[in-house]
């Protein structure tokens, strides 16, 4: 699925499993320091509401270009909002 900042695939897991998250950023993203920022942002932001999925999951987020720049805020957004379109989100 597609969200504007990034592109979200995920894996429904079983009951007892944790969730887990993999990002992947490309060299079409910037330079180092830009590619750790947005891991690091959609990190925290996975790890903010991981407990509010509705069952474990394998998450693999792939960070686009529209992502640089952008605040924790608008990434957090983008997130819960792929999250409730997905209807991976508890409510």
């Amino acid at each position: 699925m597609t969200c504007g900042l990034f592109i979200a695939n995920w894996l429904v897991l079983p009951p007892e499993s944790t969730s887990r998250l993999g990002i992947i950023t490309t060299k079409k993203l910037g330079n180092a320091v830009v590619r750790a920022r947005a891991r690091r942002l959609l990190r925290e932001a996975f790890r903010l509401h991981q407990f509010d999925l509705k069952q474990p999951v394998d998450l693999v987020l792939v960070a686009q270009s529209r992502m640089v720049g952008k605040s924790y805020r608008d990434i957090d957004e983008a997130f819960m909002l792929m999250l409730k379109k997905t209807g991976l989100l508890l409510s």
